[in-house]
């Protein structure tokens, strides 16, 4: 007889499991078909499953209950209609098909595509407003779902999916798109989860059943089981706050997950709720009481809720405990003074029955509300009662529940759902709990949830952007009329070094500003190459006098000085290893400089032609504790005013016109070659070299005899810095920095040692690695630089790359030769074994510089140190031997 019921059993399953195959079958060739259907199919089949369901309502609701024996009826009514009407309603007008967002001005757009086959597990407390909600999400994503029923709810919750079904199919939709399992067992739910055509798990029920989901080896949605805490504050609404719970906990006799289990009452209005509860017919049971309903609510030990008190009504389960209530009691209530595995009242009971807590201040209640949270409705719903002005008690009470739903001042069940009592919270029945409760969603689940969501990408590059001084005075005698613009300011700081007190600089400039009525402090020490050392000593003398206009005077170490102290000034707290850090898009930086001007604003008067600091976002400081320079970059230090006046520069000496000449060159050729050069840049990049080429020999070799090549040429200068302002450098400026920074070597003297061996490491179309977020679409920097030598008459648009490149190398170093320059680093006067001891950690530095990132050609530090020895030992170029 065993053995015969054993094999009927079998052929049962085996029966079941062809069924379930060729439901999945079915409906996973209607959902092909679905998956095609535009927008406007779609809506007017979501809209007629829609009014289906809300028209079936109450005849779905009184099923339910006939079926389960849990519940309200008149409860369910509502779910039913909340479950069709208020989803329909929150997602009528939102896109599930085809493009659904698009940005054409950044060549991105967003496709929806359907998810494909769900299995929808739904719950015997919720057995048709739960199929009703997964069904219409589904219908509105252009997916197919499977229905498994809880086997105590199989009969309504098929007849839910059918009424649904039908009414999609009757308004467009695929015959079958809807299916369920009309006989569930735990294997056959099992077996849908696993099949090898569902997509994706929806999954609401019990604790095991969403773990069996998670388990499945498929993509899963579940919930996590509720334990929902209330707090009730002193400054509460008591009225309010026990209405609300009794309106909540009382709904559909407790089955929601997120209705209320445990009240947790502040000690000043602990009695006066309590006498409320009992006002609004709520029964407290006694301690004897306790001990007999504890042992019907979890008779086969903590954590397993007997299924006979589940959607049951308080009086009901007072008869089943033998206690006796009146007759319209709504609620049991459990007084009770621990958290924990040993208190039954203290865990999730789905029936009006609740846990009752006094705490001793509003701390002590919200903890305890945490550790309810903690010990069975991780990540689910939490709820407090205060005076909505209590901002300090919301404050604490979010910051420390765990839940994915904390309500304030609003009954759990209908407020948790969403679109109730806060009309921001998504309308769902199925909650998610998050990492908290095991899940992979924390929030209120919806159809966003069952889409794919394909991200369709168009190239584009970086938006390029131009930024430069609001203000830029030049022309010879512009010192004068540029200052008077500042004639509201007070009090002048001067940076600037000893050199500028000698030539009487700094005095033409102060006699200006003493005319004008302010006061002044000059600080003269900033050194060559200016370190944090000389940033602190002129900090101390800003901080005492409190200026309203920094006004950097010299060559670029006093106007890179100049910035870092505005910047410190305005912001002292402000730490240089933060400051000095890397990034690859400037728009982006992890640490980001705060707009300056605040206190004081800052001009800048070159009176070298070379650096272009005047109007850059550049400033170059050294850490004077590792020798190292750093190339600071941010817009915030670009100066208010530049003004380049050229008298300033009529009798700088030999070698500082040659060095800040040729820094002026490389400025040009690395801002027209560098990955972010634009149109807006690149003209001024051939403009500077058209002027360098042109003027800076003769500004070399006649000086102040020749003012004109010395106007021209320190207009190259900041023609120059205008250009790599915006368009950045490359590895020679990298190079160059770290070079000086460690041994000493101006800065324009080292980027002259260094260029020619740059140019012929670029000038390739086969990189080794190219730059990253360029302007350009291909590795295009040997055409820039025959560009320039075209540009400049070297070569001739008709002959080839290789050639226009050698002919500007060749230029570049004839005009060393005429300028004197060193023929390598080792003849600047570096010892070899100093140098080759120093060797891998400058190479490091200079890959690590921030210019590097603009350079055309991405360069890995063995190649790095490999230019390195060449401009040590001055090897031949290849453009040299033609």
């Amino acid at each position: 007889m065993a053995e015969t019921k054993k094999q009927t059993v079998k052929t049962d399953e085996a029966e079941g499991l062809k069924k379930l195959n060729a439901t999945v079958a079915k409906v996973l060739a209607a959902q092909k078909i679905y998956a095609t259907f535009d927008q406007k199919q779609v809506d007017r089949i979501f809209q007629a499953a829609a009014i289906a369901a809300a028209r079936n309502r109450i005849y779905l609701a009184k099923i339910a209950v006939a079926e389960t024996g849990m519940g309200v009826m008149e409860d369910k009514v509502i779910k039913n209609h909340f479950s069709a009407e208020y989803i329909y309603n929150n997602y009528k007008d939102t896109k599930t098909c085809g493009i659904i967002s698009e940005d054409d001005s950044f060549g991105y757009k967003q496709i929806a595509e359907p998810i494909g086959l769900i299995a929808g597990i739904v719950p015997t407390t919720n057995p048709t407003s739960t199929a009703i909600f997964k069904s219409l999400l589904a219908l509105k994503t252009r997916n197919g779902i499977i229905f498994s029923p809880h086997p105590r709810a199989k009969k309504c919750t098929v007849e839910a999916a059918r009424i649904v079904l039908e009414a999609a199919e009757q308004a467009g939709a695929p015959k079958g798109i809807i299916g369920w399992i009309d006989e569930p067992t735990v294997a056959l739910s099992d077996a849908l989860m696993r099949h090898p055509s569902i997509n994706l798990i929806l999954a609401t029920g019990g604790p095991g059943m969403v773990h069996a989901a998670y388990s499945s080896g498929k993509p899963a949605i579940g919930v996590g089981a509720g334990n929902t805490p209330v707090v009730i504050d002193a400054t509460a609404n008591i009225k309010m706050a026990v209405s609300s719970v009794i309106m909540s906990k009382t709904f559909d006799n407790g089955v929601i997950c997120a209705s209320e289990q445990s009240v947790i009452v502040e000690k000043p209005v602990y009695d006066a709720v309590k006498a409320e509860f009992i006002a609004r017919g709520c029964y407290f049971v006694t301690k004897k009481e306790k001990e007999i309903l504890a042992k019907l609510i979890m008779p086969e030990g903590i954590g397993r809720v007997n299924p006979a008190i589940v959607g049951q009504s308080a009086c009901n389960i007072a008869k089943m405990a033998k206690i006796k209530v009146p007759a319209d009691t709504k609620i049991l209530i459990a007084e009770c003074n621990v958290v924990g595995n040993e208190e039954v009242f203290s865990h999730e009971k789905l029936s009006p029955v609740l846990g009752f807590y006094k705490a001793n201040n509003y701390e002590e209640a919200v903890n305890t509300a945490e550790e309810l949270i903690e010990l069975g409705g991780a990540g689910h719903t939490s709820v407090l009662y205060t005076d909505e002005a209590n901002k300090e008690h919301i404050a604490l009470f979010q910051k420390t529940m765990h839940t994915g739903r904390t309500l304030v001042n609003m009954p759990s069940s209908q407020g948790a759902i969403g679109d109730v009592y806060n009309f921001k919270l998504a309308p769902s029945l199925t909650l998610g709990c998050g990492s908290w409760g095991g899940n992979s969603v924390s929030e209120n689940i919806g159809v966003k949830h069952l889409m794919n969501i394909k991200a369709v990408a168009e190239r584009r590059e970086n938006m390029a952007w131009y930024r430069v001084p609001p203000k830029i005075y030049f022309k010879r005698g512009a010192l004068k009329l540029a200052l008077q613009e500042l004639k509201d300011k007070k009090r002048a700081f001067i940076i600037t070094d000893k050199s500028m007190e000698t030539f009487g600089f700094v005095a033409q400039v102060s006699e200006i500003l003493d005319n004008m009525g302010m006061s002044i402090r000059v600080f003269s020490a900033v050194k060559p190459d200016p370190d944090l050392s000389t940033i602190d000593a002129a900090l101390k003398i800003a901080n005492t006098f409190q200026p309203d206009l920094i006004i950097a005077l010299g060559g670029g170490s006093p106007m890179d000085a100049g910035k870092m102290i505005r910047l410190m000034y305005e912001n002292p707290d402000m730490c240089f290893d933060d400051i000095a850090a890397r990034f690859m898009d400037i728009r982006k930086r992890i640490y980001a400089l705060p707009k300056l001007g605040t206190k004081a604003v800052m001009v800048a008067i070159p009176t070298t032609s070379g650096t272009g600091s005047e109007v850059t976002p550049f400033t170059i400081i050294t850490d004077e504790r590792t020798s190292t320079k750093y190339a600071i970059t941010d817009y915030a230090l670009t100066p208010d005013m530049a003004i380049v006046d050229p008298e300033f520069v009529m009798n700088m000496p030999k070698s500082l016109t040659a060095f800040s000449g040729l820094d002026v060159m490389v400025h040009a050729i690395e801002s027209y070659t560098s990955i972010l050069s634009t149109n807006f840049t690149e003209g001024q990049a051939l403009e500077a070299l058209r002027l360098v080429f042109k003027y800076l020999k003769l500004s070399y070799d006649e000086g102040a005899k020749n003012p004109n090549a010395r106007e021209k040429m320190h207009y190259a200068a900041t023609i120059a810095g205008m250009a790599f302002a915006n368009a950045f450098l490359g590895l020679c400026h990298s190079m160059a920095h770290k070079l000086g920074g460690m041994f000493h070597v101006p800065h324009g003297l080292a980027n002259a040692l260094l260029i020619s061996y740059v140019i012929e490491f670029n000038a390739t179309d086969k990189p080794t690695k190219q730059g990253l977020l360029p302007q350009y679409k291909y590795p295009f920097v040997k055409g820039r630089y025959a560009k320039i030598s075209t540009f400049l008459g070297l070569g001739s648009a008709d002959e080839d790359k290789d050639e226009r490149v050698a002919k500007l190398v060749r230029a570049v170093e004839q005009l060393k030769k005429e300028l004197n320059i060193p023929a390598s680093i080792k003849d600047y006067g570096i010892p070899e074994s100093e140098f080759l001891a120093k060797l891998d950690e400058l190479s490091e530095l200079a890959f690590d510089d921030q210019c590097t990132g603009g350079n055309a050609r991405y360069p890995l530090v063995s190649e790095i140190k490999e230019l390195f020895l060449k401009a040590y030992y001055g090897k031949p170029l290849n453009s040299m031997k033609k």
